[in-house]
């Protein structure tokens, strides 16, 4: 019997409780029978919801352990780009193919690096004070001094593809 045909179970005793004419032994017999099993289901919901715990508390320590080893893989990952890219401007061999990939140093665009200055009000984007980065670099080039507030710096990554 399910537990939602226990709760019907104790609706009808109920009622027969509120009638004058059913017999006390009878009311005896089935409060009896109901509590015995409504006991042994509640039992059983302790035991489902004790597993459900333990599975859950299983699976929050292995989403732990997978992130870990995770961000484990991902800075060996890093680290051996680091090497590769290394090596390459050693050895001055900064393009080249072989079987499955093709390696080679590019410029990273253009990006501007803030050197503390006062920053041109037409640089501010107005919803937040926020440098427009990309108008600098294009006006710097176009031959506008701004020394002390930003220069151009032109950096290099690795790309494998």
């Amino acid at each position: 019997m399910t537990l939602h045909e226990l709760t019907g179970e104790w609706i009808d005793l109920y009622e027969m409780m509120e009638d004058p004419d059913c017999d006390p032994q009878a009311i005896a017999d089935t409060l009896e029978g109901l509590e015995g099993e409504i006991e042994e289901k509640a039992d059983n919901y302790a035991v489902i919801i004790s597993t459900l715990k333990a599975d859950s508390a299983a699976l929050k320590a292995e989403e732990e352990r997978l992130h870990s080893r995770r961000k484990a893989i991902d800075n060996n990952i890093e680290r051996m780009k680091k090497n590769l890219e290394n090596m390459m401007f050693t050895t001055g061999k900064i393009k080249f193919k072989t079987l499955r990939y093709s390696f080679g140093i590019q410029k990273n665009p253009p990006s501007i690096v803030l050197d503390g200055g006062t920053i041109p009000e037409e640089y501010l984007i107005p919803a937040e004070p926020t440098v427009n980065k990309k108008q600098m670099i294009v006006d710097i080039r176009a031959g506008r001094d701004l020394t002390g507030v930003a220069h151009i710096e032109q950096t290099e990554s690795l790309r494998i593809r």
